[in-house]
């Protein structure tokens, strides 16, 4: 049974990327309190799809929401959720979207050319859905030159750089959560 408003968390990827991010979907949760359902689900690995399966399973989650929805996505979760939403009708309306940590794709390899967005990837968008962008200066995993890049194709989002936080932003999303309260 739903508690209330509906919040999707993709975590991050690489070995251990979900059990790595359970700690901040614990904290988004008990940040946002009861009134706010968040489903964690645990991403597949199908490394004979480009997009390791993450697409399709993205879709199928969003599917499965009841109404509204607000989608959260770390590291490589948020940029997957870019890359789908970019490239893919979504039937539910979406209340906001954030983005923690994002890297921006960029290289040639093969492993990547799955995960890249299109250059108007920002355009393709659904309309009159909050953006929000959260990168840490000392992230020692994806750095911060990569926010300036979705600064530059996403002009509409609302942007908060920290001075500190690292790339599990001390598993505090209390920021994220308080952004998520003001949308109403």
């Amino acid at each position: 049974m739903s508690a209330g408003k509906e919040v999707l968390f993709i975590h991050g990827g690489g070995d251990g990327g979900y059990q790595a991010d359970e700690a901040l979907a614990a904290s988004l949760s008990k940040h946002l309190g009861a009134n706010y359902n968040v489903r964690y689900p645990k991403m597949p690995d199908d490394k004979a799809s480009p997009d390791f399966g993450w697409g399709e399973k993205i879709g199928s989650e969003i599917a499965a929401t009841p109404g509204e929805v607000i989608l959260i996505g770390h590291s490589l979760g948020a940029s997957m959720l870019l890359k789908f939403l970019s490239e893919n009708a979504v039937n539910r309306p979406i209340r906001g979207l954030f983005l923690l940590a994002t890297p921006f794709w960029s290289g040639e390899e093969d492993w990547q050319k799955g995960l890249k967005l299109h250059e108007d990837f920002g355009s393709a968008l659904p309309k009159d859905v909050p953006i929000f962008l959260y990168h840490n200066r000392d992230d020692e995993e994806i750095d911060i030159s990569h926010l300036a890049k979705y600064e530059t194709k996403l002009p509409q989002a609302i942007v908060r750089a920290s001075a500190s936080g690292g790339h599990q932003f001390k598993n505090d999303l209390t920021s994220v959560a308080r952004d998520i309260h003001g949308l109403g």
